[in-house]
């Protein structure tokens, strides 16, 4: 993987800005949609976190509290919706994060990284200058000057990685292009930027069904998901990743080994969209557990997973619809 070392710590292609009203605000002045892990440090504690997703010409907050802890991290990385190879901004901070989303808090020194998928990624320091509010702008290229360079970029990697061809004299091939998406897509013509972009990037996983096990959600609220995984006496349930409308989320980065993946899926108000059969455990917050039932444990109930077969599958995507779950796609091994 190439890494463009951006932040003000550690070179040339970051650009930090001045104090904003955010405590730590993340802006996207590249052509790619960045997925965003943040770190900070007190004398005894590391806690981390990601991943956030920023959209080109977009900025987000992970951090909405002032800024106190002694030193603060970041790294980015590109969405896999991405043709070429991924590219990373980061630094020589080696911190244990994982490619699926996370929340860890941990006791320094950190001596070796936990399992669960977890190792060492190349964070950078953000070097705020002990202000409580500090602004972080990831770069590409001079040739894109500003947020709204970025948002145009954007759009046209995107279009390029479905396949369009957007390169020509005037406007022409971009205007079919986009024209030819919209229709495939279903999109409104007065579609926002969100929705945009969220519809290109879910086209474009579900163009390369790339390795691993992805969550695309094509309704229009946001949705929560969880998954099991069979062990060879018993299942492991894994949750909760945040769904986006019309946006997807990576559960599994690793080309699948195994027949079957379970799902459930939930609307922000609990109730089920994806639900089946097996029977499995899982908790309110973040987890990571056992999943055949008895289900045990503050605050852990039994939810009914519907089965996804995943056999001779590297890769799969999981579509969830206003309907449920999706006719599947899937990538040999």
């Amino acid at each position: 993987m190439m890494h463009f070392r951006v932040l003000v710590a550690m070179g040339a292609f970051l650009a930090a800005c001045a104090q904003a009203h955010a405590a730590l605000k993340l802006c996207n002045q590249t052509s790619y949609i960045l997925y965003a892990a943040r770190g900070s440090a007190t004398k005894t504690d590391l806690s981390t976190s990601g991943w956030t997703r920023i959209v080109p010409g977009d900025c987000a907050t992970p951090i909405p509290d002032p800024l106190d802890a002694p030193a603060y991290f970041i790294y980015a990385r590109t969405s896999r919706a991405h043709s070429g190879p991924a590219r990373a901004w980061g630094g020589g901070a080696q911190i244990c994060a994982r490619d699926t989303n996370f929340a860890e808090r941990v006791k320094l020194p950190v001596r070796r990284c936990k399992t669960n998928g977890f190792y060492r990624m190349p964070f950078a320091v953000v070097d705020r200058h002990a202000k409580p509010d500090w602004t972080t702008t990831f770069t590409e290229s001079p040739a894109i000057r500003s947020r709204a360079d970025a948002k145009r970029a954007g759009v046209n990697r995107l279009l390029q990685d479905l396949g369009y061809h957007v390169q020509g004299p005037g406007e022409r091939a971009r205007d079919l292009a986009l024209d030819d998406f919209h229709k495939r897509a279903k999109l409104p013509a007065d579609a926002n930027d969100a929705e945009l972009f969220a519809a290109l990037e879910t086209g474009a996983i579900n163009a390369t069904a790339p390795a691993g096990y992805t969550i695309c959600n094509q309704t229009e609220q946001p949705l929560w998901a969880a998954i099991g995984l069979p062990a060879p006496k018993s299942i492991t349930t894994r949750g909760w990743w945040q769904v986006a409308p019309r946006a997807c989320s990576q559960a599994l980065a690793q080309p699948l080994q195994m027949d079957r993946v379970y799902l459930f899926a939930k609307r922000a108000n609990g109730a089920p969209l994806v639900n089946g059969p097996a029977k499995l455990c899982v908790a309110s917050g973040q987890f990571h557990r056992a999943g055949n039932p008895p289900c045990s444990g503050k605050s852990v109930v039994e939810r009914p997973f519907a089965v996804t077969n995943t056999k001779d599958r590297s890769g799969f995507v999981a579509r969830i619809g206003e309907s449920g779950l999706q006719p599947s796609s899937g990538t040999g091994k």
